[in-house]
C-alpha cells in the first residue's frame, strides 16, 4: 500500500493505494470522526451487484444507508441527483454523518456533488472502482451533467480521503480499462516525459497489465494530478491544463449522448486532435502518427464519429468552461510536459476538425 498526500488550499488529505485498502476504511471512520452518526453508500446498479459484497459487512456498526444510482453518465442527471438527497433526507442524515462514493467517475461526481450541497455540505469519501477514477477522485471538482454541457453543475468539495482497492478493478471490461488509462497518458503527456516514454515503451496490452505496471501507472498518475491540485484548487490557472482532450472530448461525449460514448475514448480522440493542433499552432515536435499508433494497438479509436457534425461540435466546445467570451481556448502542448492555454479561432477549429 503506499499513502499519497494530496494538499490544496482547503483541505489535506491522503489517497491509499493498494489491494485490499478498503479493509482500512472502518478504522479511519473510527479514528477520523467524532460522533459518527450515518453512513450513506451512493453506488451504482453494475459497481451494487459485483461489490457492495465486499464493502458494507465492513460497516456494519453503522449499518449504512445505501443509494444505488445508474450505471454510468446517467447517474450524472437532475433527477438522480434529486432521488439521492431524498433519500439523504428520509434517511435522517446531519453534519456529522458521511457519503461513501462507491463506484467509477460518475458516482464519484455525484456523491461529492450530494455531500456538496447537503446541509450545505458534509463529508465524504472516494471509494474508486475504475481506472478512470484516479483522476476523477482526486481534486475535489464534483458535478452532474446538463444536456447543454458536462460537469456544468457542480462544486469544488474535497473528499476526506481516497482509497483506492487495486482489488475492485479485476472486473473492469477491456472499454473500461482503456477509457481510464487515457487519463494516465493523458497525466504523462502533460506533466513527464520519462512517464510518457515508460507508458508507450512498457504498455502494449491494456488486456493484460501487470499489478506492477497498474501500481506503477495510477499511483504516478494521482502524483501528477497534485501537481496541479495543490497549486491551484479552484482551476484559475494552471489546473485547466489537466482538461488536455477533455474540450473536444466532452463535446464528443455530448453530442454521441452522455453513456454512449466513454469519457476516457472521447478524450483520447481529443489529445489526437489537440497534438495535431500543437504541432500546426505551437510548433511542437512530436511523432503523432507514431502516437496513433500506438493508441490503436491499445484498442482506441482515433477519429471522430463520422455523423457528428463539425458546426455541433464547435457550439458545445464553445460552452466549455474554460471557453470565455465565445471563443474556444484549447490545452496544447509546446512539448511534452509544458502545456498551454491557447486561444483559437472558430474558422480555424472547423477547418481543422473537418480535416482531422
Amino acid at each position: 500500500m503506499e499513502a499519497i498526500q494530496i494538499q490544496t488550499s482547503s483541505k489535506q488529505y491522503e489517497v491509499f493505494v493498494g489491494e485490499g485498502v478498503r479493509s482500512e476504511i472502518n478504522t479511519f471512520l473510527s479514528n477520523h470522526f467524532t460522533n459518527l452518526t450515518r453512513i450513506l453508500i451512493i453506488t451504482d446498479e453494475t459497481v451494487g451487484k459485483l461489490h457492495l459484497d465486499k464493502l458494507v459487512p465492513l460497516l456494519s456498526e453503522w449499518n449504512p444507508v445505501i443509494f444505488t444510482a445508474p450505471s454510468g453518465e446517467k447517474a450524472k442527471t437532475f433527477e438522480v441527483f434529486y432521488d439521492a438527497l431524498s433519500v439523504a433526507l428520509e434517511s435522517r442524515l446531519d453534519r456529522k454523518s458521511v457519503i461513501l462514493a462507491f463506484g467509477g467517475g460518475a458516482v464519484g461526481d455525484l456523491s461529492g456533488f450530494v455531500a456538496a450541497s447537503f446541509m450545505r455540505g458534509i463529508p465524504f469519501i472516494q471509494i474508486p472502482t475504475t481506472i478512470l477514477a484516479h483522476d476523477s477522485a482526486v481534486g475535489g471538482k464534483v458535478a452532474i451533467n446538463h444536456p447543454l454541457g458536462k460537469n456544468m453543475i457542480g462544486a469544488f468539495h474535497q473528499p476526506e480521503a481516497v482509497f483506492y482497492d487495486l482489488e475492485l478493478l479485476n472486473t473492469l471490461s477491456k472499454q473500461e480499462i482503456r477509457s481510464g488509462f487515457a487519463e494516465v497518458i493523458k497525466h504523462a503527456l502533460i506533466y513527464n516525459p520519462n512517464f510518457y516514454q515508460w507508458l508507450k515503451s512498457d504498455i502494449h496490452d491494456l488486456g493484460s497489465l501487470s499489478s506492477e505496471q497498474l501500481f506503477e501507472s495510477l499511483t504516478r498518475g494521482i502524483k501528477i494530478k497534485n501537481e496541479f491540485v495543490s497549486k491551484d484548487e479552484k482551476e484559475t490557472g494552471i489546473r485547466a491544463y489537466l482538461n488536455f482532450g477533455h474540450t473536444l472530448g466532452h463535446a464528443i461525449e455530448s453530442e454521441m449522448g452522455y453513456g454512449n460514448f466513454t469519457h476516457g475514448e472521447a478524450v483520447m480522440i481529443g489529445m489526437i486532435f489537440a497534438l495535431k493542433l500543437s504541432n500546426e499552432v505551437l510548433g511542437l515536435s512530436f511523432e503523432t502518427e507514431e502516437f496513433v499508433n500506438w493508441v490503436q494497438e491499445l484498442g482506441y479509436q482515433t477519429k471522430i464519429p463520422v455523423h457528428l457534425s463539425a458546426e455541433r461540435l464547435l457550439a458545445k466546445m464553445k460552452q466549455d468552461k474554460k471557453s470565455a467570451g465565445g471563443s474556444v481556448k484549447f490545452v496544447l502542448l509546446e512539448q511534452v510536459g509544458k502545456p498551454k492555454l491557447q486561444e483559437l479561432s472558430d474558422d480555424f477549429l472547423l477547418g481543422q476538425i473537418n480535416n482531422f
